[in-house]
């Protein structure tokens, strides 16, 4: 069972080490890593250039265009018939990849499966609030309302990420989320309880810290899944339950604070999913 391992980079020299060890130190070892270097402008190349590691595949972009776009070329290069996604500031356990072999093994129903995570802020061990808690099954409903997916976490079946489209490269933020929509939305997922990676935040230059109302990119999402998508009824009626409550908030912060970049698109979602 041959995985392909991703691992998209800009400017992350500093913690870029700690991400590749994780990978190469796998207790399983039937895997490729391909690092897709989105133009880095900082001793990025200079650190890949001494691995010597047959697994590790190398892709430099001429211009940085965003995760989206370096994780999906990375799956062009890819040959594994599962992918494996490795944020460059997170880091796996040595066990994780040969857990989640194991499991889909066993249960192999499931295009995708996930675990559990430990969260490291700012250096400091801290404890998830019982909304970001990880779920199996048919997680849709829950998937809605915030992103329950860490890209580290999970395998992926190619299969099910091509007929997915892989990763909105006109996502500045929320790529994930979408992503996670559509295959919620279409199949169960699996689950592994025990934290198999360890994710590290609090930096400056996480896309979380850089954007703020990110619930833009989550109604975008949960309209273009109601339009294009063969939603259930009940689909439909949870999805745009959500839209609405999440809209509604968008457009009075809109209003308060004067940002009317985005006010009339909202407005138009909500006048068109109220009626």
């Amino acid at each position: 069972m041959k995985i392909s391992v991703i691992i998209p980079t800009f400017n992350r020299e500093n913690v870029l080490k700690r991400a590749i060890d994780s990978v190469l130190s796998q207790s399983y070892q039937d895997l490729e890593l391909i690092v897709v270097d989105d133009a880095s402008t900082d001793q990025t190349q200079e650190l890949l250039s001494g691995y010597k590691d047959p697994r590790l595949k190398i892709l430099r972009l001429p211009e940085n265009k965003g995760v989206s776009y370096a994780r999906n070329r990375g799956f062009e290069a890819s040959c594994g018939e599962w992918i494996a996604l490795l944020d460059s500031d997170d880091e796996w356990k040595k066990e994780k990849l040969k857990t989640q072999v194991e499991y889909i093994k066993a249960q192999p129903r499931y295009p995708l499966v996930h675990c559990e995570e430990l969260w490291v802020r700012n250096g400091r061990r801290v404890n998830q609030k019982k909304i970001h808690q990880k779920s199996g099954g048919d997680i849709f409903h829950r998937a809605l309302h915030l992103c329950l997916i860490s890209p580290s976490a999970c395998l992926i079946r190619r299969d099910t990420w091509k007929e997915l489209g892989g990763f909105r490269e006109d996502f500045e933020v929320c790529e994930d989320y979408d992503l996670w929509l559509k295959l919620t939305s279409r199949y169960e997922v699996g689950f592994i309880s025990d934290p198999l990676i360890i994710k590290y935040g609090g930096h400056e230059d996480q896309l979380s810290q850089k954007y703020k109302a990110m619930d833009f990119w989550r109604v975008k999402a949960i309209d273009e899944l109601i339009e294009k998508n063969k939603l259930s009824k009940d689909q439909v009626s949870e999805a745009t339950e959500v839209l609405l409550k999440k809209a509604t908030i968008l457009r009075n912060g809109y209003i308060k604070h004067q940002n009317l970049t985005h006010l009339d698109y909202i407005e138009d979602l909500l006048r068109k999913h109220q009626s």
